[in-house]
């Protein structure tokens, strides 16, 4: 194991404090520190040192794919490290997304192929399903609930143009596509008073929040999407699983995220940028999501994980403590660790790494296990079994 050194985003709508007072700094940070990115994605790798040098992990994998990731993981991913681990801090909501599946992200990068940046909504050809797992309270939105419920909250609003949604809805989960595509392409120059009334008119659990995003979005009908979602609020250790076609926003709160390392990402409102409707619509599965919230499961004594139907990625969280002061762990492929809490020392029997909190360390394949000692709490990405 050696120390990683990931770049933070500074994205307009992350914390000026949770990245730091997870790292102990001080606060407030002089800009918003958005996301903080443990990988090797050639949008911002971290990095680790060679003879007091900072090189960027992407270039070691270059210099021997086989060493550092293991020739199961090439043959499956090519000569690239699957997934990428963050942690992410948001104080304003982000915008409604989801992702392709395999076979989506394929056709729809090689139909791009050669247009201009500006135009295409597949930046690679690879799938993005993502975990998260909440390091404090997280608010977010994740799936679609039953048009059971929905329905009469849009009902509620009084607003006569609403109706042709509510007969979309009506029809249960199969009408959910046209009421999000009569939302979505709504006209222009109607949706600042649409979006306006619903702020004003609903009632219930959900004002709060259609009067935050109406705030913050005036014109944008994915305020009034969103009340077709779930809308859930993690404690500490739970998760939420964002599989392909999954429409979700994070609304607010700190998390380690682990995700297939792709940038393939379709808007579908609370954001300037473009949505095309089209392609969401194509991409989303219109279905209702019961419990998108996921527990953690207990695989060992100090050991938690969040099992998910992949193989890019999988998440571990080691405990150790006073009475239980080592544990050890068996992953395969590489790994990434980041210390959440405490000290933790990670060995892989080749050389420890002391971590304090906010801290990373990466290493290669070929020693299935990890030995962790201290006191504190440690997440550990690695591939799932191949």
């Amino acid at each position: 194991m050696e120390p990683l050194y990931g770049p933070t985003k500074d994205y307009a709508w992350g914390s000026r404090s949770a990245i730091a007072e997870l790292q102990g700094r001080p606060t407030p940070s002089a800009g918003p520190e958005a996301e903080l990115w443990l990988g090797a994605h050639p949008g911002a790798p971290a990095a680790v040192e060679r003879s007091g040098v900072p090189v960027a992990l992407t270039e070691v994998l270059a210099d021997d794919p086989v060493a550092w990731l293991g020739q199961p993981v090439v043959d499956r991913f090519g000569a690239r490290l699957p997934f990428l681990l963050k942690v992410l801090a948001a104080d304003a909501p982000l915008s409604l997304q989801a992702h392709p599946d395999a076979e989506q992200a394929r056709a729809g990068y090689a139909a791009e192929y050669g247009r201009a940046a500006g135009h295409r909504n597949y930046a690679d050809p690879f799938h993005k399903p993502e975990l998260l797992v909440a390091l404090g309270p997280m608010e977010a939105l994740c799936g679609f609930r039953s048009p059971d419920i929905s329905a009469p909250v849009l009902a509620g609003l009084g607003i006569p143009e609403l109706r042709p949604v509510l007969h979309a809805l009506a029809t249960g989960p199969a009408g959910l596509a046209d009421a999000v595509r009569l939302l979505l392409e709504w006209p222009a120059a109607r949706r600042a008073g649409l979006v306006a009334a619903a702020g004003a008119a609903v009632t219930g659990p959900d004002a709060e929040l259609v009067a935050r995003l109406a705030e913050a979005y005036p014109d944008d009908p994915g305020v009034l999407v969103a009340l077709l979602l779930n809308r859930v609020t993690l404690v500490p250790g739970e998760a939420i699983w964002m599989p392909a076609g999954n429409l979700h926003a994070y609304l607010r709160g700190t998390g380690v995220e682990v995700m297939a390392a792709s940038d393939n990402v379709l808007r579908g409102g609370l954001t300037p940028k473009h949505v095309d409707v089209g392609e969401l619509l194509d991409v989303l599965r219109f279905e209702v999501l019961d419990e998108p919230v996921v527990a953690p499961r207990t695989v060992a004594d100090g050991v938690v994980t969040w099992p998910v139907p992949v193989n890019d990625f999988a998440l571990h969280r080691v405990t150790v403590t006073d009475r239980r002061p080592e544990v050890t762990l068996r992953v395969p492929g590489p790994r990434v660790v980041l210390c959440t809490s405490g000290e933790v020392t990670v060995s892989d029997g080749v050389a420890p790494v002391a971590l304090r909190s906010g801290r990373a360390a990466v290493g290669p394949a070929g020693v299935d296990s990890l030995t962790f000692a201290g006191a504190g709490a440690a997440y550990v990405a690695s591939t799932g079994e191949i």
